[in-house]
């Protein structure tokens, strides 16, 4: 596998899972347990999201909130006691 095979191509959100296929085809799947953030946001904060860092990296936008391929890959959870601020609408 190759560096550029770890963007993101897709990404899919429900009540309690993330998933993130990536160019390679390959595809992840995490409990949104792991990102409280997410698990606590409403369905249209969850689902506004969109790839960056030229697809290394998923954005929230609305929750100001970021994870990148990398720790999706490692399976690092949301940093204990992290709160995001909602932007105002």
């Amino acid at each position: 596998m190759s560096f550029s095979d770890l963007k993101v191509k897709h990404i899919e959100t429900t009540t309690d899972t993330l998933s993130v296929e990536l160019m390679d085809g390959h595809g992840l799947t995490m409990p949104l347990a792991y990102y409280p953030t997410l698990l606590h946001a409403s369905e249209a904060e969850r689902t506004n999201c969109q790839p960056i860092g030229a697809g290394y990296g998923i954005e929230w936008p609305l929750l100001d909130y970021h994870l990148s391929v990398e720790g999706l890959l490692q399976g690092l959870p949301e940093a204990p006691g992290l709160r995001r601020a909602k932007v105002a609408a």
